[in-house]
């Protein structure tokens, strides 16, 4: 049986299911971004049980198919961006159309009347949070992440992080620099 839950998107919160399943005595196959397999059915009592635990600590079990639909979309651009170490070849259109089963077309007109950002936009914000991190742990140059991010050039990354964020990379890693100093003066 499957579980679909909202604002799974990191190995803290993987953990965290993990551990209410094991409190309600479920036994699962895979906690992945989202999306559980358990291997036996679930009773009325423990799904009620688990939702309330998972809401303790922001998550948010799915019943419907358009919110579990909407989930997957962000796990897989989440899993995408954020936690394989390069982003695919293909369009991105593609990737998240063969990897949910779905016409594009249809989960972007979706995605973005639920959520009033398109899955364009949603990658983007996504691509330069990772470029943030990137940043910070300052072991690679503005060059490397481009390429790796998939900019066709460093101006371009540099443009859409400025339009995101109002500063320029460059600018970002040197407040983080200065924070560092300043913490070093305290």
């Amino acid at each position: 049986m499957k579980l679909y839950i909202k604002y799974m998107v990191s190995l803290r919160c993987k953990m965290l299911v993990k551990e209410e399943l094991k409190n309600l005595g479920l036994n699962y196959v895979n906690v992945d971004l989202g999306v559980v397999d358990i291997m036996e059915d679930i009773t009325m009592e423990q799904k009620l049980q688990l939702k309330e635990n998972l809401m303790k600590s922001g998550l948010e079990l799915l019943d419907d198919k358009r919110s579990i639909l909407i989930e997957n979309i962000k796990n897989v651009i989440i899993e995408m961006v954020h936690y394989t170490d390069e982003l695919p070849k293909v369009n991105y259109s593609d990737y998240i159309s063969e990897k949910l089963g779905y016409d594009y077309t249809y989960l972007s007109n979706m995605f973005s009347e639920v959520n009033g950002i398109t899955i364009q936009q949603f990658i983007i914000i996504h691509k330069i949070e990772r470029v943030k991190e990137l940043l910070i742990y300052d072991e690679l140059n503005l060059t490397e992440i481009s390429y790796i991010m998939h900019y066709s050039s460093v101006a371009h990354l540099s443009s859409q992080f400025k339009k995101v964020t109002g500063l320029t990379p460059t600018f970002y890693k040197q407040l983080k620099d200065k924070r560092k100093q300043n913490l070093e003066d305290l």
